[in-house]
């Protein structure tokens, strides 16, 4: 016996195939939203973890600070024994963009190497950045508006000069709680808390940073 064949009225058959074609037309939109939405909150992660910047630029900064934090870069810059603090901030901002100006340069690799104070000096580093408009100056109060690849620096024991320099390369937290931690040489390091150094390493430090457009 043959089984009964149902036949569907052109109309309902038009209607029902339009609903699928609607259907597949509209899951991919519904599919990139949701990536969309993915990718923005896996980059916002990313970016809080100091692993990833919005702006290439700094993007770049940010991995040669991590490429170079350990690995001295002789190939193209020269080292500064126990100082290279500023050296290696200078460099970063090269990579960032940055060029080298008559008050801001240096030539030569290794030992062998010339350069200006404000290359390596994070006194004279501070003062160029505030004489020549480069960059903005934060207070420790100010943590809010600190973004990755800006410059940290320090004034280990209060004296009014700056101690030390280094990149910003993490940033987590929010509101009244935000950690900022910082890469760069001279006591090498990546990703150190700035509340480390300034409580912990060199109790009752501060602490200043520039803000790099």
């Amino acid at each position: 016996m043959s089984r009964p064949r149902w036949i569907l009225p052109a109309a309902l058959l038009a209607l029902l195939t339009g609903a699928i074609v609607a259907g597949v037309a509209v899951l991919p939109g519904l599919g990139d939203a949701a990536s969309d939405a993915g990718s923005a909150a896996s980059r916002s992660a990313r970016q809080s973890a100091g692993q990833f910047a919005d702006s290439p630029a700094v993007q770049a900064q940010l991995d040669y600070v991590q490429a170079h934090w350990d690995d001295y870069n002789t190939d193209e810059y020269g080292v500064l024994d126990d100082n290279d603090c500023v050296n290696f901030t200078s460099q970063s901002l090269i990579e960032r963009g940055w060029q080298m100006d008559d008050e801001w340069w240096t030539e030569g690799t290794g030992e062998d190497f010339d350069y200006t104070s404000p290359w390596v000096s994070s006194t004279a580093f501070r003062d160029y950045l505030e004489e020549s408009g480069r960059a903005t100056a934060l207070t420790d109060d100010q943590r809010s508006e600190v973004r990755l690849g800006d410059v940290a620096q320090f004034d280990w024991d209060n004296s009014g000069d700056r101690d030390h320099t280094a990149v910003v390369t993490r940033i987590e937290g929010s509101g009244d709680n935000i950690q900022i931690f910082y890469g760069g040489h001279t006591d090498d390091t990546n990703y150190r808390s700035v509340d480390e150094a300034i409580t912990e390493i060199h109790p009752g430090a501060s602490v200043y940073y520039w803000s790099i457009p």
